[in-house]
Parts: structure tokens; C-alpha cells; sequence
């Protein structure tokens, strides 16, 4: 345990109101090839759902694999799929193949995905780049095209399909020259501040099943812990049928006033 675990647990212990479960609940979160896809702090998802779940008493096996690795995601719980460049993304892309019915029967068993901006492109058909088309996975119905200029900025959400789930805006910051298009799918969230999907129908990302696509970094689930949470509240329910309400309750506050403080700056008729 390094010193910002330590000081950070003594923060939040004394907002526990419950006895954890300790031993008698475990996930396995599969984070692919962080080594490749890591822009932005994307692996600071991975440290706030470890956090969020050993605050609960809830064990989270982190299992980091890397091109040579064939993940084993018969036993995933949550997956992680960080954003890279356009090369980088390419050489992901020719090892996903390999898994790419793994990872369909993964999804459509109700299995929770995590895709930030490269690894959300490569959930699609394709993503049609400069340098020729990028074959995607066809997780979702989705496609991407490159365009310009770069769409840079923060960004505001707020999501009209789970507002039990995810009652809070949702905020980070978006780089990305691609321009994706969801089709009939439900968007991760209405944009509110920023350029979202293409720049043009106000969708940011896209939700389908248990998988979250979207553009945001930052990284997006320190920001939006609301967000790390509906991914364990349903990793939890598919596996052990239980509710987050079920274990210890976190205090937030800090992370609401920090959420609410992005709002309020891009969000308000004050905003630049």
C-alpha cells in the first residue's frame, strides 16, 4: 500500500456506517493492455475501483494483460479498455480479433465493459482513418470516422436513460479526432458543455447492455464515482445478486462538490 492508499483510507474510513464484507465478496476487473492504451491517467479508472470496492470490504483481483496475454474473461467481472493513439490502437486491434468472440459472448452474457476513446471506437465496425480503415470489433452497432478539426475540451454530461444511476452530471475531458455515430443506441449522455460523438448531435458515448463507451478521460471514474459505481453495482448483481446498498456507504461529499464545481464553471449561464 503506498502513502496516498494510506492517507486516503484514513480519510474515508470514518464514513463507513456498516461492518465491511471482507473475504465474502471478490471481483475480477481485466484491465486489457494498459501497457498500449493508457492516455490521459486512463489507469487512474482501475485505482478508484479498487478503492471504491476495498472501502466496501469488496475484494477486486486487478488482472493486467498484455498483448502476449489471452485474457480469461469467463471469469471477468468488469473490463477495462483505455485509449491509445490511432498506431497504438491498430496493434490492439489485430490482438483483439483473436478474442473477439470471447469478448461478444462476454458482453452479451451481461458482462460490465468500460471503453474510453480508442477502445470505445474499436467496440464498432470500424473507424476509418488517414492511413485506411481500422476493423472494429462489432460489439455494438457503432462506426467512426476520422475528421476535423480535433474536438478538445471539457465536457459536461447528463444521462436520461439511468437518472437513478446516475443522478449527477457527468464531467471529464475529450481529445479525439474521430466522429462516431450510435445509430439507434442509447448515448452515455446528452452533452451539455463540449463536442461529444461527432460534434453535431449532441450524444456523448454510447450504453449498451452492461458496456459504457464514451470519450471522456480525466481519468472519467475519479470524476465521476456515481459512474465506478453502476459499473459495480451491476458486476456485483450478475455475479452475486447483491445490491451496493448492501455493503458499507460511502461519503461522497468531496466528490460531489468537486463534480458539481466542473457544472458549475462550464454549466451555468456564467460559463465561458
Amino acid at each position: 500500500m503506498n502513502n496516498d492508499e494510506l492517507q486516503t483510507d484514513s480519510i474515508r474510513s470514518k464514513y463507513t456506517d456498516k461492518q465491511p464484507h471482507s473475504g465474502l465478496y471478490r471481483l475480477n476487473i481485466i484491465h486489457l493492455y494498459p501497457d498500449l492504451l493508457n492516455l490521459y491517467g486512463d489507469r487512474g479508472n482501475i485505482q478508484c475501483m479498487r478503492m471504491r470496492c476495498k472501502w466496501r470490504g469488496i475484494d477486486a483481483n486487478v488482472i493486467e494483460c498484455s498483448l502476449d496475454d489471452h485474457p480469461e474473461l469467463a471469469v471477468a467481472d468488469i473490463v477495462l479498455l483505455g485509449g491509445g493513439s490511432d498506431r497504438e490502437q491498430q496493434i490492439v486491434c489485430t490482438r483483439l480479433q483473436k478474442i473477439r468472440r470471447d469478448l461478444r459472448d462476454y458482453v452479451e452474457d451481461g458482462g460490465s465493459l468500460l471503453a474510453i476513446c480508442g477502445g470505445y471506437q474499436l467496440l464498432g465496425h470500424y473507424y476509418d482513418t488517414a492511413d485506411g480503415r481500422m476493423e472494429g470489433l462489432s460489439l455494438v452497432d457503432l462506426y467512426t470516422e476520422q475528421g476535423s478539426p480535433r474536438l478538445i475540451s471539457n465536457i459536461v454530461l447528463r444521462n436520461e436513460s439511468l437518472p437513478d444511476f446516475l443522478p449527477c452530471e457527468i464531467v471529464g475531458f475529450e481529445n479525439h479526432g474521430g466522429r462516431t455515430y450510435i445509430g439507434s443506441n442509447k448515448p452515455f449522455g446528452k452533452v451539455l458543455y463540449g463536442h461529444g460523438n461527432n460534434g453535431k448531435d449532441a450524444c456523448e458515448g454510447v450504453l449498451y447492455r452492461n458496456v459504457i463507451g464514451t470519450y471522456l478521460h480525466g481519468p472519467l471514474l475519479p470524476k465521476n464515482p456515481h459512474v465506478c459505481d453502476l459499473l459495480l453495482q451491476r458486476a456485483l448483481y450478475r455475479k452475486y445478486g447483491v445490491s451496493l446498498t448492501d455493503f458499507p456507504a460511502l461519503d461522497d461529499s468531496l466528490e460531489r462538490e468537486a463534480n458539481r464545481a466542473v457544472v458549475t464553471r462550464f454549466h451555468s449561464p456564467l460559463a465561458p
